[in-house]
């Protein structure tokens, strides 16, 4: 297979973790291969695929960008992963709950707050994986992290299920928000079903089944997304033949008035360079060549991620 630099928007199965979603790709041929925002396994939903040269961008891609969730729990549990897969710890009778007493905490969830990461989660603690910790029986510390919801929303309540959506920044764990909500009602709660319904830019909508994908690997260059439209609130400065060199030998490029009337006429996007401000570089004939962040002292911007291999 030819190989593709972009982005695949995936609607990733229940019960394959994202590493192996993105190894089915390689299977094709496919070298370079990463993905922005791990799922969990039992999760399903927007995966984020990255492809050659487009693996650069992840973090930039995830920094910033919110998430929204669809989630099931069921109540009067508590399991050593917080969700409907763990090993039982706990068992609390659900019949004093009220739907009116979980609309009340799920609506508390919005704001900005500390919220645990789950004892078996990809975070590391000196280097290894929380999850990797737990299951040799070694003591995980409490790891705090900072969220923010922006909205929280109850969908359905037949105890002792409830569903939930939630529109949350980067890296929050509805895992945890299964538990707290289990812990604030007194009788535990574990997630039974997740499904990510969207992660910046891209919904569900503009997803594809992994299986079709894969079934019809001829198709895979017609829906790659590219690099630009992953980050559409990037503009973007299209370069000369002379800068894409320099650029490539780490130069920074002197943002003159001449360039940018230049670059506006080529079809790039007519910005200030203003210090702080982030660009994607492309190339003469459009191909992205580097992100870029405008510095103080110039105006000019320079390379933060080469593009070009």
């Amino acid at each position: 297979m030819e190989q593709q630099h972009g982005l695949l928007v995936v609607d990733k199965p229940r019960g394959l973790s994202s590493a192996q979603c993105t190894n089915r790709f390689k299977r094709l041929g496919q070298k370079k291969i990463g993905h922005a925002g791990t799922l969990d396994p039992m999760a399903q939903g927007v995966l984020l695929v990255l492809l050659g040269h487009a693996t650069k961008i992840s973090g930039y891609l995830m920094a910033g960008g919110v998430k929204a969730y669809q989630g099931t729990v069921r109540l009067g549990q508590t399991t050593d992963t917080w969700d409907a897969d763990g090993q039982i710890t706990a068992e609390a009778p659900w019949d004093h709950v009220t739907a009116e007493a979980v609309a009340d905490v799920i609506a508390g969830w919005v704001g900005t707050s500390e919220q645990p990461v789950p004892p078996y989660s990809a975070a590391k603690h000196q280097g290894q994986p929380l999850y990797k910790l737990s299951r040799e029986g070694k003591e995980t510390p409490l790891k705090i992290k900072t969220i923010e919801i922006s909205r929280a929303e109850v969908l359905r309540v037949e105890l002792p299920y409830v569903t939930f959506r939630v529109i949350c920044s980067s890296g929050t764990y509805i895992r945890s928000l299964a538990h707290s909500l289990g812990t604030r009602l007194g009788c535990g709660a574990v997630l039974t079903e997740l499904i990510r319904e969207y992660s910046h830019p891209f919904g569900l909508d503009r997803a594809c089944p992994l299986d079709t994908l894969l079934a019809e690997p001829e198709t895979l260059p017609e829906r790659v997304i590219p690099v630009t439209a992953a980050l559409p609130h990037w503009p973007t400065i299209t370069v000369t033949g002379q800068e894409e060199a320099d650029t490539k030998n780490g130069k920074i490029l002197v943002w003159t008035e001449a360039r940018r009337a230049r670059s506006r006429a080529q079809g790039g996007t007519d910005i200030p360079c203003v210090p702080g401000a982030n660009a994607v570089l492309l190339s003469p004939d459009g191909q992205p060549l580097a992100l870029a962040e405008a510095v103080s002292g110039g105006p000019a911007w320079k390379v933060l991620r080469g593009l070009w291999n």
